[in-house]
């Protein structure tokens, strides 16, 4: 290796996390095909926790996983979570045929170009994993020195160990295996209790307003938006990863919007005021001085509103998937107004029914990469969320938004993003909101969904891109 590495190569610091599956070529020699697809299913789940917790995936070749995180803390928390989910995805099954992650982390210096990270950093994580127990994790002294006091768990010293093509012994550490029968070796960090407190407040026309408190911290409030219930989303795969990842750090605000969930169903007025007077209304009844303002969808347009009529409230603005200007008024041609004319009709016409074709129209254009499952919760929290009639209101209401002359006026720092091949929000109508504000920063996800899913890297991308953006 070049020791006067060219000035295109950089060197840092960093936390790597090393994976693989014990006797994986044993089990792809019993039933090839099972173990494919069942790797799949586990990738699936575990891979969405390094953007959780602020890590990239650098590779996934073959069983293996290898990632790096700017904080060693964060790395050993996500290799302890790895090893609780997939104790907890392992019950039942055979024990012929569970899959067992051994997981390395180390500290080291490693050396990074525009496409790759290489090193020795690396190279001990990787002969870490190899020594770890099945289910276990092998630590370094210098990531045990950091996490030790920070996170609750069984460390054994394994002492000095030598390591192929490692040039000095290195201090090893070993964090206990998850055994389900006799309790975990590790608390699972970051746990997150989904339990609610849900209250409810009226809005100066009368109408009640459900909302709710969820986990603990500074306050985030996020404004209401088509399709939530306060109870059904915290279990449904649409919205529960979301919620559970805001309130890690956050006092998550909530509430349904008027016509919406638990909030009154039948109202006289469903317009773009009402829904900026309902936030006023809840952030005053949730008592909350000063926070940040998370708008999804058509809830950015309300967020923008408020952010402008109260700048001093609002610490921070995070905008995903919006727009300043509705559907109907960015219609350029009567070809795209007779389509959405055709999709209110059908909403009208269909929505309610038990049949959910009607319903997977819309399905496909938030979620057209949803599983079955997904897809399913999403048509019943269609159903369950809003009546047919509400709905078209709803929807009527939000096409003729505009916010365009607002965007200039927003004064509180804000950040834009929006998936690259959003189907139901085009890319450039929030390029365009984000353009408008002054000084707002605008990042692209990755992915074609509207309602971002756990397993999809728009996820991790969300999560990575707000907590530096917070904590900037």
């Amino acid at each position: 290796m070049d020791d006067n590495p060219s000035p295109s190569i950089k060197r840092r610091l960093a936390a790597i996390l090393a994976a693989d599956i014990a006797g994986y070529s044993r089990l792809m020699g019993e039933d090839e095909a099972a173990t494919v697809r069942d790797l799949k299913e586990h990738q699936a789940v575990i891979l969405p926790l390094v953007g959780r917790y602020g890590g990239r995936v650098i590779d996934t070749a073959g069983d293996g996983i290898l990632a790096e995180f700017p904080s060693v803390i964060n790395a050993t928390e996500c290799a302890v979570e790895i090893q609780t989910i997939m104790a907890t995805r392992n019950e039942g099954v055979p024990e012929s045929r569970r899959m067992l992650f051994r997981i390395g982390v180390n500290l080291g210096d490693v050396i990074h170009d525009e496409t790759r990270i290489y090193g020795d950093g690396i190279n001990v994580a990787a002969r870490l994993e190899g020594i770890a127990e099945p289910g276990g994790i092998c630590i370094s002294r210098q990531v045990f020195d950091q996490v030790s006091r920070a996170l609750k768990a069984e460390f054994q010293a394994l002492g000095p160990r030598t390591l192929k093509n490692i040039a000095r012994p290195v201090d090893v550490f070993a964090i206990a295996p998850v055994d389900r029968g006799a309790g975990p070796g590790v608390t699972a960090p970051n746990a997150v209790d989904l339990k609610q407190e849900v209250r409810f407040c009226t809005a100066p026309d009368g109408v009640q307003l459900a909302y709710s408190l969820l986990g603990q911290g500074p306050p985030l409030m996020k404004t209401g938006n088509w399709m939530t219930h306060l109870e059904f989303d915290l279990e449904s795969p649409i919205w529960r990863h979301l919620y559970r990842e805001l309130a890690r750090d956050h006092t998550l605000i909530r509430y349904d919007a008027r016509g919406n969930g638990l909030s009154d169903r039948s109202v006289d007025d469903i317009s773009f005021d009402a829904f900026v007077s309902d936030l006023e209304t809840v952030i005053d009844a949730a008592k909350v001085a000063r926070f940040v303002l998370f708008g999804i969808s058509q809830g950015c347009a309300v967020a923008i509103a408020y952010a402008v009529r109260h700048p001093e409230r609002v610490s921070h603005l995070i905008l995903y998937g919006g727009y300043a200007v509705g559907r109907n008024k960015r219609a350029r041609s009567a070809a795209e107004k007779d389509e959405n004319a055709a999709m209110v009709t059908l909403m009208r016409l269909g929505w309610g029914k038990e049949n959910p074709a009607f319903r997977q129209l819309f399905t496909s254009q938030f979620m057209p990469g949803a599983t079955k499952e997904q897809a399913d919760w999403f048509n019943e929290l269609q159903r369950i969320t809003v009546s047919p009639e509400t709905a078209v209101r709803i929807i009527e209401a939000t096409d003729e938004t505009d916010v365009t002359a607002l965007l200039p006026r927003v004064s509180v720092p804000t950040l834009v993003m929006h998936a690259r091949d959003d189907a139901r929000v085009p890319f450039e109508a929030g390029r365009r909101m984000a353009a408008g504000i002054p000084g707002a920063r605008f990042l692209a996800l990755t992915g074609r969904n509207h309602v971002f899913l756990e397993t999809e890297p728009a996820f991790g991308q969300f999560l990575e891109y707000t907590r530096a953006f917070l904590a900037g």
